[in-house]
């Protein structure tokens, strides 16, 4: 990022997780039962060879995450991806990011957010940071709000623009609510308060464990014009109110206009 750097930097501590849309995920692990070997004098005996099934050698890497974020898309499950991996390539050709505003009182900002594919159509606020650093997310009286970290990049400038979103409140379904259904191509719309209209095609979408964030792939610096949508998925936790996991989904600016 240009302008925004030094701010995201500072808060880039503090966003393990995608702020207070909170919860915590657990992983149980089973115990083996062994059974107590007989001494029947006769000495030891060389072990068994097991061969292994075939549904072993199918499960074989299903605990392996892959080295890039999937594309997502129609019964296509949603797994993270290994927390080295960078964000994925653009699917669409990028275009050269808007400049910044040259003061800051003249500094735009995001208004509205429209996904087709999804069907929202959506305003804006602003969200920042808690004393803990958790990124805060829109009112909860305000399901079909969306927020934008005001100390990510403008959307449409260089650097990832953060903007978040409820998938439900216990009144029903909120914004983000499908979220999870979008897929490499689809296309976002972000309107700004100078008139600008920016779109961003999706790259890719991955479901990750509010545990374990991949936080240098959804706000670490780059070099072209990028958008991350964050939303809750997983399993709903009544005690904590809150979800187990996020959805992410990586977008980077194919057009723009005004």
């Amino acid at each position: 990022m240009t302008e925004q750097k030094s701010p995201m930097n500072r808060a880039l501590p503090g966003l393990l997780i995608a702020g207070s849309l909170g919860g915590v995920g657990a992983i149980m692990a089973g115990l083996l039962s062994l059974a107590p070997s007989v001494d029947d004098g006769s000495g030891p005996q060389p072990m068994a060879q097991v061969e292994p099934t075939q549904v072993q050698v199918q499960n074989a890497g299903a605990f392996v995450l892959p080295p890039t974020v999937g594309p997502g898309g129609k019964n296509v499950p949603l797994t993270p991806a290994r927390l080295d991996a960078p964000p994925p390539f653009a699917a669409a050709p990028v275009v050269a990011p808007i400049p910044p505003a040259k003061t800051k009182t003249t500094k735009p900002k995001p208004t509205r957010i429209k996904i087709p594919k999804i069907k929202v159509n959506a305003p804006v606020g602003s969200v920042t940071v808690d004393l803990k650093g958790a990124l805060g997310t829109p009112p909860l009286s305000k399901p079909n709000q969306t927020g934008w970290y005001r100390f990510s990049p403008v959307p449409g400038e260089v650097g990832p623009a953060i903007i978040n979103g409820h998938v439900s409140t216990r009144k029903g379904p909120a914004v983000f609510q499908r979220l999870s259904e979008l897929a490499k191509g689809d296309q976002i719309y972000v309107y700004r308060s100078d008139g600008k209209v920016t779109r961003f095609t999706v790259s890719g979408i991955e479901q990750v464990s509010k545990t374990n964030f991949p936080t240098a792939r959804v706000y670490g610096n780059t070099d072209s014009s990028q958008l991350r949508l964050i939303t809750c998925g997983g399993v709903f936790n009544k005690q904590a109110h809150s979800y187990t996991d996020n959805i992410v989904v990586y977008a980077t600016l194919s057009k723009k206009k005004g």
